[in-house]
């Protein structure tokens, strides 16, 4: 399960679902922003930062998108009913709270946003977790990441990186001067790495069909 930033289904969360999708995983990206503001937004448009607030009462409402969609997944003959949730920007958190209470396998989080608000949701969680920053994000402080380096240093299912001289959106192609390759194959490897775990620890489906535990 892709959850988007605040520009919502775009381009690059196509391409993205193109990609994971091209390696034989299930990939859904719903629209968390279809209450307020539906639909994606291009960069720059102010309405991108409206429809996210209030953010924390927004980011609740989309857990039950994140639910409904992992309920409809499992109704897939060759889904395997184990997921991930990689979150993007405003949808960091989902890698988290995924995990946490929504009944996914495992959470990626690339250049998440206010990710300190979620340090203590991380409690009791036993699933694998990924938080991926540039060490030039301007929404990553410093605070933000020694908390996570710290937690990882303790919780053997989360791991922390950071990517030198990558910034804030590193995973989104069209964005020039934004993108950042190395940080780009670095979650990409990682969550595919993730995902073929959650694969080998599903049921076993006959030749041909998909066994994948990506809800990416």
């Amino acid at each position: 399960m892709l959850a988007s930033a605040v520009h919502g289904v775009d381009a690059d969360i196509r391409a993205l679902a193109d990609e994971l999708g091209a390696r034989g995983f299930i990939v859904a990206a719903p629209d968390l922003f279809w209450r307020s503001i539906p639909g994606p937004l291009p960069h720059g448009d102010p309405r991108a930062s409206q429809r996210s607030q209030p953010r924390l009462q927004n980011l609740r409402a989309g857990e039950s998108d994140m639910a409904d969609t992992l309920a409809y997944l499992r109704t897939i003959g060759t889904f395997n009913g184990r997921a991930a949730a990689m979150g993007f920007c405003y949808g960091g958190p989902y890698a988290i709270l995924g995990p946490k209470r929504l009944g996914y396998a495992a959470g990626i989080s690339c250049h998440g946003t206010q990710m300190l608000d979620f340090v203590h949701e991380l409690d009791g969680v036993r699933e694998p977790v990924c938080v991926i920053w540039g060490d030039r994000d301007h929404l990553a402080p410093a605070e933000v990441i020694e908390a996570y380096r710290r937690l990882s240093s303790t919780m053997s299912n989360l791991e922390t990186h950071i990517v030198a001289g990558a910034v804030h959106g590193f995973m989104m192609r069209s964005r020039q001067g934004i993108f950042h390759a190395s940080a780009y194959e670095l979650a990409m490897s990682r969550a595919l790495a993730i995902l073929q775990d959650l694969r080998r620890s599903g049921p076993d489906f006959p030749s041909g069909q998909i066994a994948v535990g990506s809800r990416l």
